[in-house]
């Protein structure tokens, strides 16, 4: 498998001790990979447009709302 190459958020800082989130591409492009900095054997693989849904859920804060 090829080295992927994770990402963090530059809100996470500079810090080397801070957990994060973080996010590749997976190797075939057709998925995303997210991992904590924490626990980086712990791979979640989504599709692009489900990952920008919920951050678009959580900018218009519909999170969590019973409906």
């Amino acid at each position: 498998m090829p080295e992927l190459n994770w990402q963090k958020s530059s809100f996470s800082g500079d810090d080397a001790n801070r957990d994060c989130l973080e996010v590749a591409t997976a190797p075939c492009g057709a998925a995303l990979l997210l991992r904590e900095s924490d626990t980086p054997g712990v791979v979640l693989h989504t599709a692009s447009v489900s990952l920008w849904a919920l951050r678009e859920a959580a900018r218009c804060d519909v999170l969590g709302h019973a409906r």
